[in-house]
């Protein structure tokens, strides 16, 4: 990455850190800048919001023994899968993976499908990356980055078999709407990245959220919906710990499943 490039970058390591955690960023200059700045200015729709929560033992030492072996770096250049993963097999982005349960699972059940999991939330990231060394998984790789810049700088048109968006922020308050990531923009831009038959598996458990990536959806003209409406659940999407708490209060969880032509 070239000096003018670092400049660029937005630094985080002002989150609220103990001292292993600010001596893990040292260590791993790569986990302090999760976003670059653009020359006109802070990108419209971020993909993320920073949280801070305290990272446990196996999950610094998960970063200090592993974070090279199972991460991506951003650098601005175009991946190459084939390097990354060291074969030819589908590759499936998801974005905002949380704690990484259900990305582990699906993961786990399809060896012959390559997975990229990007989350900057440093507790969730951490928690998969060392659950990926416990369990021996070789087809996912992660990322601690935003993830509409992965897009844009560094992943080919029509190279990706599939996106998955579980759960994402609904921002609920009407005021905020505007920071939800499933707008117009970023459906065209993970359209772009797709092959043809590619699909976009968004799921909420906000149901005015979820409308609007109905909405969004059907206003991508390469895209198409199979079902006219919510799709049916896919029987392989593990059930996360954040969606039982949802379910726990009543929520309805609404899946939208769109395929490129």
């Amino acid at each position: 990455m070239s000096e003018e490039m670092k400049e660029d970058i937005l630094d985080v390591s002002g989150e609220e850190l103990s001292s292993e955690e600010q001596g893990i960023l040292d260590l791993i200059p790569e986990l302090k800048t999760v976003e670059r700045r653009q020359e006109n200015g802070w990108r419209e729709i971020k993909s993320f919001v920073l949280r801070g929560q305290r990272l446990k033992d196996f999950q610094i030492q998960a970063l200090k023994d592993h974070f090279y072996d199972y991460s991506v770096i951003y650098d601005g250049q175009v991946m190459d899968f084939h390097k990354i993963f060291g074969n030819d097999n589908p590759v499936v982005i998801e974005i905002g993976f949380g704690m990484g349960e259900s990305t582990l699972k699906i993961a786990k059940a399809n060896p012959n499908i390559n997975y990229l999991g990007i989350e900057v939330f440093l507790y969730g990231f951490s928690k998969l990356l060392a659950n990926i060394v416990k369990e021996d998984v070789k087809n996912l790789k992660i990322m601690r980055f935003d993830a509409v810049q992965v897009l844009r700088d560094m992943v080919s048109d029509g190279s990706v078999d599939g996106f998955h968006v579980f759960f994402p922020d609904p921002w609920p308050k009407k005021r905020h709407h505007k920071k939800r990531l499933i707008q117009v923009p970023f459906a065209t831009l993970l359209a772009s990245k797709l092959k043809q038959g590619g699909y976009i598996y968004c799921v909420s458990d906000w149901e005015e959220y979820a409308q609007q990536m109905l909405d969004v959806m059907s206003q991508i003209p390469c895209l198409e919906n199979p079902y006219n409406g919510f799709a049916t659940p896919r029987e392989w999407r593990p059930e996360t710990g954040f969606e039982r708490k949802g379910l726990q209060k009543d929520y309805k969880i609404n899946e939208v499943w769109v395929e490129k032509k």
